[in-house]
């Protein structure tokens, strides 16, 4: 019996690397194919026209025979559908779902955007991904979903960055423009080119537990400049990587979208042309808002238009096209130093006071064990209770030091980015609200922590 069991053993191992032989194999050859769309579609080859369809066939009408039954669509909305295309502008939260709904409901083409790679951080929120993708580019990891979900959709991968170069090009190739980006400078870029092309743009967002909709540039209706005329600061601006979202938000949001996309490819009216529809999760709340009208003194959809062509968008915004963590730099460098001089610190038993200066909520993620979370909101509002406690382990630190040298405080945050702006709010506070001290920020934060000096550290 030993002897039998041994044998199977040795047999399933054999087995086993033989699979894993031909999963190596065929993962080379769809890199290899993978690796000719991208160079095929960075280029951005013109597209032909979808030719409509004279009627319906059998699997048609057996496949969308649910919405076909509908008399707001019927089968004259579907041949609609089938002739139109789709642009898709990101391949996240929101543009997983969008893409799925208007595969499933027989749009004729869709053009999939992205210029990043699947990591596994994406794949709570962005549903066309798998653990298998990880590494790959989400435009054709998300265009293989689409195929297998209905393989009669033109289906067309974009792995690349959406430029002032290329933008034109690309959008004038759709009948409509889906923005599903992450951040305000491709929202205005994207904006401007459906403008300048004659494209109606369907808008949404997400952010931890709301979410935002509107449909843009369509009868008549407001441009996004029309209604934010000027970018915000970039230090007001939070996307998820920053401030998080729940999974199902930006799913509930690209749902909304892929309605708005299908009834106005079927031939219906959208219901967001002038308002702003607004969804609180928490509360599980929706909410319309009437937008102002199209502005005749917008510049680029008024009466005398100023934007006639596609500007530079990141120096417009001031900030970076990417929906990745902003890198801020607020100090001199002498404010600041590297985590590997932080180490030494550490390693030297130098007396400091490490400042963990995130919300409770990320400090409970993770945190290095020897520091204080005073959350930089509490810095700059003043709250009594922190700035106590913080002038306590000064006191304390002061009397473990000889002589009359400054305190050493190290400013920690995820990125590095509040932790600067925590060092600023010391500055001002020291010699008034707190012993004098001498405050540094320690670049890049956690996550250079996590890179260069413990790689065992979580990363979120």
């Amino acid at each position: 019996m030993d002897q039998e069991m041994c044998s199977l053993k040795a047999e399933l191992e054999e087995k086993e690397k033989e699979i894993s032989a031909l999963k190596k194999k065929l993962a080379q050859l769809e890199k290899k194919v993978h690796g000719s769309e991208l160079k095929l579609h960075n280029n951005i080859v013109p597209l032909s026209p979808l030719t409509a369809k004279p009627a319906l066939s059998n699997e048609d009408i057996m496949r969308y025979s649910r919405q076909l039954l509908l008399p707001e669509l019927g089968v004259r909305g579907q041949l609609n559908l089938s002739k139109s295309s789709v642009l898709i502008v990101g391949c996240g939260g929101l543009g997983c779902p969008l893409a799925q709904y208007l595969a499933a409901a027989g749009i004729g083409r869709l053009g999939l955007l992205d210029y990043d790679e699947v990591e596994l951080s994406n794949l709570h929120r962005q549903v066309l991904h798998g653990e298998e993708n990880q590494g790959q580019a989400k435009a054709l990891s998300a265009a293989g979903s689409i195929k297998r979900l209905n393989s009669t959709v033109e289906c067309t991968p974009y792995h690349l960055q959406l430029t002032p170069e290329n933008a034109l090009q690309l959008v004038q190739q759709y009948d409509i423009v889906a923005d599903c980006s992450d951040n305000v400078p491709t929202r205005y870029l994207v904006n401007d080119a459906c403008v300048l092309s004659g494209k109606p743009l369907v808008s949404a967002s997400a952010l931890r537990m709301e979410g935002q909709l509107t449909v843009y540039n369509y009868k008549g209706g407001p441009c996004y400049r029309c209604l934010y005329p000027v970018p915000p600061p970039p230090e007001t601006v939070t996307n998820c990587s920053d401030g998080g979202v729940l999974g199902v938000v930006p799913g509930i949001m690209g749902c909304f979208q892929a309605l708005e996309v299908l009834k106005i490819a079927s031939g219906q009216s959208s219901s967001c042309g002038q308002q702003l529809l607004m969804f609180d999760a928490q509360d599980l709340r929706f909410r319309c808002i009437k937008l102002r009208p199209k502005q005749a003194g917008c510049a680029v959809c008024g009466e005398n238009p100023s934007v006639t062509r596609l500007i530079d968008y990141e120096a417009f915004c001031g900030s970076a096209a990417t929906d990745k963590c902003r890198k801020l730099n607020l100090l001199s460098n002498d404010q600041r130093i590297t985590v590997q001089e932080y180490k030494s610190i550490v390693d030297n038993s130098l007396p400091h006071i490490l400042l963990d200066v995130r919300p409770l909520v990320e400090v409970e993620i993770c945190h290095l064990p020897f520091s204080l979370n005073i959350p930089l909101s509490s810095l700059e509002d003043r709250k009594s209770e922190d700035i106590h406690l913080l002038q306590e382990k000064i006191s304390q630190l002061k009397q473990q030091m000889a002589g009359d040298s400054q305190p050493a405080v190290y400013v920690l945050c995820k990125q590095g980015n509040d932790s600067q702006k925590a060092v600023q709010v010391l500055e001002r506070m020291s010699g008034s609200e707190v012993d004098s001290i001498a405050p540094k920020d320690i670049c890049g934060g956690l996550v250079a922590w996590a890179t260069k000096i413990d790689p065992t550290f979580p990363q979120y």
